[in-house]
């Protein structure tokens, strides 16, 4: 590998490591001939399957040179910073060779715009034509569709890629026509919709004919920056929920807002990401994926955003305390997933494990049921309802206490509240 290609990889993987919908490795570790193996600046990053497995794909960016000049974005095109651009056939060839190392399974391509939209997504297009077409690759591939671009060129992607991904980014048009002036939501909006439509079509065009290409067979995804404009989580919740029922997205990223440009006074002041915030919307988005809660049970006009201290599952239910205690041994499942300490599984489990009798707290415990949290909303053969003697204020502070977890003697408790069932 030459060093011009080096780095590029330094700079490209480096720029791409904003986009959250993996996780970058970002560590630069050498052992200098006197260990094994070597981390360096190469955006390796992981992401999951849907049956669980981690894959490593190799994250870049096709280059960092870019036209708009996106308030919140390291890439804009007003910042002096080091800059550089693959060609189709090194990004083919960078992957291939990965691949063939076990480096990585795949493929996460993001890009600047460079001279227009069409121009830039018709590049992607080409890589991962390349890789299907010529080089016979069929590693996961995960591709950012360009604002702006044409649907043509965009569905021409689709029927190579496995995901294509359209950041919305921020929540509201107002603000990011304020933050992002070249960008608007028709731009996002419509190809997103029309996206959706293809995959629907090709799903039944494959139901006929199963030689038939597969179009972004892993769905469609997006990403909004928490922070960097002031919505509120219940904004930015009913949008995301907009978004999966209509669009039928497959995931809606956050990404807590990186001040990487402070001279912008169109942005706040902070100097640290807000990764509670961000952690506390992934878990309402959980909520709402997989326990069958509503946008306005999460968030609502009196509650606007989420508890940064404890989960939106137990703000829920200190909110509702009249629908408590549950009785574990006769509740429908619907109400067993709502008890905070009780996850998918666990609620599922419990359900198979009550035909064969009554479920005690040590059977609880071995379901895997957060005791500690639970014991406050259920009730069982042996468990009184703790609920009706304790007001909700008083089990928010039990709750938060337990949670305290002191570091050595003589410094003060962390709070370590980021569970969340």
């Amino acid at each position: 590998m030459s060093l011009d290609i080096r780095e590029k990889l330094k700079i490209l993987a480096n720029g791409a490591k904003y986009d959250v919908s993996c996780s970058s490795s970002g560590s630069n570790r050498s052992n200098h001939g006197k260990g094994l193996g070597n981390s360096v600046y190469a955006g390796i990053c992981h992401s999951f399957t849907d049956d669980g497995r981690c894959i490593s794909l190799l994250k870049i960016l096709y280059t960092n040179y870019c036209i708009y000049d996106c308030a919140y974005c390291i890439n804009r095109k007003s910042n002096d910073i080091p800059r550089a651009a693959f060609s189709v056939k090194e990004i083919v060839d960078l992957t291939i060779n990965f691949y063939r190392r076990n480096y990585i399974e795949g493929l996460f391509l993001s890009s600047g715009v460079i001279l227009n939209p069409d121009h830039t997504m018709e590049q992607l297009a080409n890589v991962a034509k390349e890789l299907r077409t010529k080089e016979k690759f069929f590693g996961y591939i995960h591709l950012k569709a360009i604002p702006g671009a044409s649907y043509e060129i965009i569905k021409k992607a689709g029927f190579f890629a496995d995901r294509l991904s359209m950041n919305i980014e921020i929540p509201t048009e107002q603000n990011l026509k304020m933050l992002a002036p070249e960008k608007d939501y028709r731009g996002i909006l419509q190809p997103m919709q029309l996206m959706k439509e293809g995959i629907i079509e090709s799903k039944e065009e494959r139901r006929k004919y199963r030689t038939s290409k597969a179009f972004v067979p892993a769905g469609q995804s997006t990403q909004f920056i928490v922070g960097a404009s002031p919505e509120k989580d219940q904004l930015i919740l009913k949008v995301a929920s907009g978004l999966y029922n209509q669009q039928k997205l497959k995931r809606v990223y956050y990404s807590g807002f990186l001040p990487v440009n402070e001279y912008d006074k169109r942005l706040p002041a902070i100097k640290e990401p807000p990764l509670i915030r961000e952690h506390r919307l992934y878990q309402a988005d959980w909520l709402m994926r997989f326990y069958k809660f509503d946008v306005n049970e999460i968030v609502d006009d009196l509650h606007p955003d989420l508890d940064l201290e404890i989960d939106p599952k137990l703000s829920w239910a200190l909110r509702n305390p009249w629908l408590f205690p549950i009785d574990v041994n006769h509740a429908d499942y619907e109400m067993i997933l709502r008890i905070p300490g009780i996850g998918v599984r666990s609620a599922q489990m419990i359900i198979n494990a009550r035909r064969y009798g009554k479920l005690s707290v040590d059977k609880l415990k071995k379901i895997g049921v957060v005791m500690k949290r639970a014991k406050y909303f259920i009730t069982c053969s042996e468990l009184p309802p703790a609920v009706k003697d304790l007001k909700p204020e008083a089990i928010r502070t039990k709750i938060l206490t337990e949670a305290l977890v002191p570091v050595k003697k003589i410094q003060k408790p962390v709070q370590l509240q980021l569970y969340f069932g």
